[in-house]
């Protein structure tokens, strides 16, 4: 069985996009899509520094795009990859990616609700410094303890090995002198708390949106960072879609699924490497495939009809 995943915010570096912008048609895609959002995609994919796309006003609409456009160029048309993938999930704004990629919202909805994701995110951010870090390495119990105490929130769940602390920049200085035994942190490229109480303001604003947004089933089996679970309402799964915001993303229980579904390939769409990596760690015996750039489009075909 065959896994699609999208990473989300802090997968994306600087020109990441550039070999993709030599195919006339990810080009054309990508500048209707940031005309769409607003959003100079090409600049920001390609002539863009580090700091600049860190911006989660910039990086979010990027990813998104990113992905959408990259799965078209690898099925050619969306209805091409239903008979093939079994079952698909993002991380964090990956999951608009996702849900996208199986038809609940169209690309243009996609486009636009990121937009505001994104913006609105920002906005929470600014209110008071915070961010967040990957705890790597140690005992899972006792890091969770650890985050509990310092007023931390385990923000991502990233299965075995991998847990991101968020907060205050404060919080997390505090942390980092007195970090949990046998661990190594490393402070992530993005500009808040995200998936915390900090983004509360961020969850009204899209809920109100999210009243104006037609919705369909999904095509293919379609995770939810929220449980792990498969979402078979379109409804349903925008409305975690807005709730994920202020809450932490289980992707270990995505993972969890992937393997209990009997998923034996996972292709990551770029910025691919993330969840790959992740996967590494924790499902053992699944092939993985990093696409990152469009001379891989002939062997990542080759790894879908594998495990299609």
């Amino acid at each position: 069985m065959l896994a699609i995943v999208a990473p989300g915010q802090g997968a994306q570096t600087p020109g990441f996009l550039a070999p993709w912008l030599e195919l006339p048609t990810f080009a054309a895609r990508l500048d209707w899509l940031g005309t769409v959002a607003g959003v100079d995609l090409t600049h920001y994919g390609t002539g863009a520094d580090a700091e600049t796309i860190r911006d989660t006003a910039v990086a979010q609409p990027l990813l998104v795009a990113s992905g959408m456009l990259a799965a078209l160029e690898l099925f050619g048309h969306p209805g091409d990859a239903y008979d093939k993938v079994g079952v698909v999930a993002g991380h964090s704004v990956g999951e608009i990616t996702a849900a996208a990629g199986v038809g609940v919202i169209s690309a243009e909805t996609a486009m636009v609700f990121v937009r505001e994701r994104g913006r609105l995110m920002a906005e929470a951010s600014a209110v008071r410094p915070t961010s967040m870090t990957a705890v790597i390495g140690g005992d899972r119990d006792e890091i969770l303890a650890a985050i509990t105490a310092a007023g931390l929130t385990p923000a991502n769940n990233n299965g075995s090995g991998q847990i991101v602390a968020a907060g205050t920049v404060e919080q997390l200085a505090t942390f980092a002198e007195n970090p949990p035994a046998r661990t190594r942190l490393f402070p992530l490229s993005v500009a808040g708390a995200f998936h915390t109480k900090h983004m509360k303001p961020a969850v009204a604003r899209l809920d109100q949106l999210a009243g104006g947004i037609t919705t369909h089933a999904p095509r293919a089996k379609l995770l939810s960072n929220a449980d792990g679970q498969v979402v078979h309402d379109g409804q349903d799964y925008l409305a975690r879609l807005v709730n994920q915001v202020a809450n932490p993303v289980r992707w270990d229980l995505c993972m969890q699924a992937m393997a209990d579904l009997g998923v034996t390939g996972m292709l990551e769409l770029p910025p691919a490497g993330t969840l790959t990596g992740i996967a590494k760690r924790n499902l053992k015996g699944v092939e993985l495939f990093s696409l990152n750039t469009p001379d891989q489009l002939d062997d990542a075909r080759a790894f879908v009809d594998a495990h299609a």
